[in-house]
C-alpha cells in the first residue's frame, strides 16, 4: 500500500519549520537563521521513501504584515494551508507556547483540519504545554514518530500515487537555492535590520569548462545599507560571497565562480511590480 500528501508546515518565526524540512528532505534546501522571518516564499521538499512521499511546504514564519512583501509572505501561509492534506503547526518548544498561539491552533482544529501540533527543539529545555508531540530536528528523536503521525491522516492506496520522482527533492530551480544561500550568509554576516530589506536575484546561470559560474544581483532598500553590505575595502561582500560560494559548491559538486552585485532600490518592498521583478509574485 502506497501514501501520498501534501504538508503544510507553518508556525510563528523560528519555530525550527526549515530545520525540519531540511532534515527529512537530507539536504540544505530552505535556509536556517536564527534571526525571524528567514523564509520568504513557500518551498516545496519533497521525501520519498518505498511506500510513501510526502511534499512538504515549507512556509514564512506567521507574522503580521506591514508592508506588500510581508502581505507575499502572509498569503503563501494561507494558500499552503488551503492546499494541504495535513497541517503540521510547530512551535518552539524552548520557549513555549503563547495565547496568540493556543487560539490559532484552537480555530484550526474547529475548522476539522488534520492538524498535528509538534513541539520543536526538543534537544533544549522544553517548557510544559500541550502538543501532540516533541521532536529535534537537530537529533532526530521523534523525526519517525512524526512522519508516523503524518501518513496516519493520509488514505492508503493500491497503486503508487506518486507525483514527484523518487530523485526529486523540491520543486526549485538550483538558481532559486543558491539566492538563498546568498541571503542566508547575509543573515549570519550582517547585523540588525540591513538582512531583512535584501533581495537576491541570480542573473547569470551557467557552466563553463568545469566551473559553474554564477552573478547574483543584491537589492537593498538604501544607499547607507549598501555600503554596510560591500564594507570597508569591500571585505564584508566578500564574507557573504565565501559563505554562499562553499554552500552552492556542495549543492553543485563542484567548483563556482560566484560574482555578486549590490543595487539600491527604495522601498522595493513596497513596490507590487518591483516585488515581481524580483520573484515575490
Amino acid at each position: 500500500m502506497y501514501k501520498f500528501g501534501y504538508v503544510a508546515v507553518l508556525g510563528k518565526p523560528n519555530a525550527g519549520k526549515s530545520s525540519l524540512v531540511n532534515r527529512l528532505v537530507g539536504m540544505k534546501l530552505a535556509i536556517v537563521s536564527n534571526k525571524p522571518q528567514t523564509t520568504r516564499d513557500n518551498i516545496l521538499g519533497v521525501v520519498t521513501d518505498k511506500n510513501y512521499q510526502l511534499v512538504l511546504i515549507d512556509t514564512p514564519g506567521i507574522h503580521k504584515a506591514t508592508s506588500h512583501l510581508d502581505k507575499f509572505m502572509t498569503k503563501n501561509v494561507r494558500t499552503a494551508k488551503a492546499s494541504a492534506d495535513v497541517v503540521l503547526y510547530l512551535v518552539d518548544g524552548s520557549v513555549g507556547i503563547d495565547k496568540e498561539e493556543e487560539e490559532h491552533i484552537s480555530k484550526m482544529r474547529k475548522d476539522a483540519v488534520n492538524l498535528i501540533v509538534a513541539s520543536s527543539k526538543l534537544d533544549k529545555k522544553q517548557p510544559s504545554f500541550d502538543c501532540d508531540l516533541a521532536f529535534s530536528s537537530k537529533t532526530g528523536e521523534n523525526v519517525e514518530e512524526l512522519i508516523a503521525k503524518i501518513l496516519a491522516f493520509l488514505p492508503a492506496s493500491k497503486t503508487k500515487n506518486f507525483v514527484y520522482d523518487s530523485e526529486d527533492v523540491t520543486d526549485r530551480p538550483v538558481k532559486f537555492i543558491v539566492s538563498e544561500y546568498v541571503r542566508e550568509a547575509m543573515l549570519e554576516v550582517l547585523k540588525k535590520e540591513v538582512p531583512h530589506g535584501v533581495a537576491v536575484v541570480v542573473t547569470r546561470f551557467e557552466e563553463n569548462g568545469g566551473t559553474t559560474h554564477i552573478e547574483a544581483d543584491i537589492v537593498c532598500e538604501r544607499n547607507s545599507h549598501k555600503g554596510i553590505i560591500i564594507g570597508k575595502g569591500g571585505e564584508t561582500l566578500k564574507k557573504i560571497g565565501i559563505k554562499a560560494r562553499r554552500q552552492a559548491e556542495a549543492l553543485i559538486g563542484g567548483k563556482v565562480m560566484l560574482k555578486l552585485f549590490v543595487k539600491v532600490e527604495e522601498g522595493w518592498k513596497d513596490k507590487p511590480n518591483k516585488l515581481s521583478d524580483l520573484g515575490y509574485n
